[in-house]
C-alpha cells in the first residue's frame, strides 16, 4: 500500500458516517494486540480550544525531552497532520504501512468501522511502534462514546470549554453535552477542568464524584494581558510573568494556562517539566486556522470559528485587533448548525459577505447561505469556488479593509492554500 492508497483506503465511502460506540475499537485493538495499553495519555474532551490546549501540550513535553505523540482532527491541508510526533507529522511511508496492518485486521473482522475509528487505531498503533513516552490524545466527538475513549486512565483528563455543538448526538442542553464530554472521566483519575457555566460544571463534577477523581481548576482571575499585538500576546498567569503566545485572543491565555496547570499535574506523575521548558514550549506553539493571519496588505485572517462560542471569540478579536476597520467576510457553513443565530453573532462585525460551499456532504450551498444573509440586509455574494471567493473578496477589498475566511474548518484550510500560493 502507497500513501494515495492509504488515504483512499481512509476515505472509502464504505467507512464513512458517524456511529458513537467502542465495540468496534475493542475489537480492531485487540486484533492488533491493544497497543493503547502500553501508552500514558492525556485525553482531552471540550467543545472549543482542544486543539490549542493539545498543541500548547504537545510543543511543551517535547521541549522538555519526551517523545511526544499528538492525535488531532481535522487536518487543515494535509491528512498527515493528524498523527504527529515531537510535532513533526507522520510521514507519508509510515502512515501507509501502519494502515496497511490495520486494514489487514479490520477486514479479518465481522466490524465496519468508521472513518474515524480506523483513523484514531493507526494512531494509537503508531505511537506504539515509535515508543512514545506520552501521547496528548484529542477526543474526535463527545467523549463518552468516541473512539479515542478505549483507552485506560489517563495521566490527566482535561475539559475545555462546553457549549452547545452536535446536538443531534450529544443532547441539547448544556448538561447532556457535558456529561458527554465527562465521559472521558475514568477511576481514580486527576481532571482538569476549564471554568464552565453552572450546569455545564455541575454535570463533569458529579461523573467526577462517581469516579472517585478530583478536579482541579486553572484560575483566570490570576491572568493579566502585559501587550498584546498581531505577532504575539505577553501575559501573566500567578508566578509566571512575561509568558509569550504567538495564537491571538484572550481565549488563547486561558488555554495556554490550561496547558500550565496540565504541566503541574504530569509533573506530580513523574514527569519532569523546568519553567524554561514550559515557556519556550508555548512561545513556540503554533496552531493554523485559528485567527491566524496569513497575508498582510491586504490583511487576511482565517479562522475555524464554527459554532456559536468561538464565533463569539471571532468577533471578540476582529472588533480588539481590527477596530474601526470594514472586514469582508469569507463565510462557509455546513447545514447541521445554527446558521441564524451564528449570522446574528457575527453581525457587529462583518456586513459584507462572501459565500462558500464547504468540501463535504454536509455543507449549507453558498448560494442558500447567501440568500440567509440577504433575506436579513447583508450584502452576499456567492461563488462557485474557493478560488473564486477569493478573488471576489480581493475584488471588493479597499485599502485597509480586512478579508476574514471562517465559518467550518472543512474548508479554511483550502482558503490558506489558496492565498499563500499567491504570495
Amino acid at each position: 500500500m502507497d500513501y494515495n492508497e492509504a488515504i483512499d483506503y481512509i476515505n472509502s465511502p464504505k467507512y464513512s458516517g458517524m456511529k458513537l460506540g467502542l465495540d468496534n475499537m475493542r475489537e480492531i485493538m485487540a486484533a492488533l494486540g491493544n497497543p493503547q495499553t502500553q501508552l500514558k495519555f492525556v485525553h482531552i474532551a471540550g467543545t472549543n480550544g482542544k486543539g490549542s490546549v493539545a498543541s500548547y501540550l504537545s510543543h511543551i513535553l517535547t521541549k522538555a525531552g519526551f517523545k511526544t505523540g499528538l492525535f488531532t482532527s481535522p487536518f487543515l491541508e494535509r491528512f498527515n497532520e493528524r498523527i504527529k510526533i515531537n510535532n513533526l507529522e507522520i510521514p507519508d511511508e509510515a502512515l501507509s504501512r501502519v494502515t496497511s496492518e490495520v486494514k489487514e485486521q479490520v477486514e479479518a473482522s465481522n466490524r465496519r468501522p468508521t472513518e474515524f475509528e480506523i483513523i484514531t487505531a493507526i494512531a494509537f498503533q503508531y505511537f506504539y511502534e515509535e515508543q512514545c513516552d506520552i501521547v496528548v490524545l484529542e477526543v474526535g466527538l463527545g467523549g463518552r462514546l468516541d473512539s479515542t475513549n478505549i483507552i485506560e486512565s489517563p495521566l490527566v483528563s482535561m475539559i475545555t470549554k462546553v457549549s452547545y455543538d452536535h446536538q443531534a448526538f450529544l443532547g441539547n442542553t448544556l448538561t447532556e453535552i457535558a456529561g458527554e464530554k465527562a465521559g472521558i472521566i475514568k477511576e481514580n483519575s486527576n481532571v482538569l477542568l476549564f471554568p464552565q457555566e453552572k450546569e455545564a460544571e455541575d454535570a463533569i463534577y458529579q461523573v467526577a464524584l462517581e469516579k472517585n477523581s478530583t478536579v482541579y481548576k486553572p484560575e483566570f482571575d490570576e491572568i493579566t494581558t502585559v501587550r498584546t499585538s498581531l505577532e504575539a500576546q505577553i501575559f501573566n498567569y500567578k508566578t509566571y510573568n512575561h509568558l509569550k503566545i504567538a495564537l491571538l485572543g484572550e481565549h488563547q491565555q486561558k488555554n495556554a494556562v490550561m496547558a500550565i496547570e496540565a504541566v503541574h499535574l504530569l509533573h506530580d506523575a513523574g514527569y519532569a517539566i523546568n519553567e524554561t521548558q514550559l515557556r519556550q514550549g508555548l512561545e513556540e506553539t503554533v496552531w493554523p486556522g485559528r485567527f491566524e493571519v496569513i497575508h498582510q496588505q491586504p490583511t487576511v485572517v482565517i479562522d475555524g470559528a464554527h459554532n456559536i462560542d468561538s464565533i463569539q471569540a471571532l468577533v471578540d478579536n476582529l472588533t480588539k485587533y481590527f477596530k474601526n476597520k470594514r472586514i469582508i467576510g469569507i463565510f462557509g457553513v455546513l447545514k447541521d448548525k445554527d446558521v441564524d443565530q451564528m449570522i446574528a453573532e457575527v453581525a457587529p462585525a462583518i456586513n459584507t459577505f462572501i459565500t462558500v460551499t464547504p468540501d463535504t456532504p454536509r455543507a449549507l450551498p453558498s448560494e442558500e447561505l447567501a440568500t440567509c444573509l440577504q433575506e436579513k440586509g447583508f450584502t452576499a455574494v456567492p461563488s462557485i469556488s474557493y478560488e473564486e471567493a477569493v478573488q471576489q473578496a480581493m475584488k471588493v477589498c479597499g485599502e485597509g479593509d480586512i478579508i476574514c475566511a471562517f465559518g467550518s474548518l472543512y474548508y479554511i484550510g483550502a482558503i490558506r492554500r489558496i492565498i499563500k500560493a499567491n504570495n
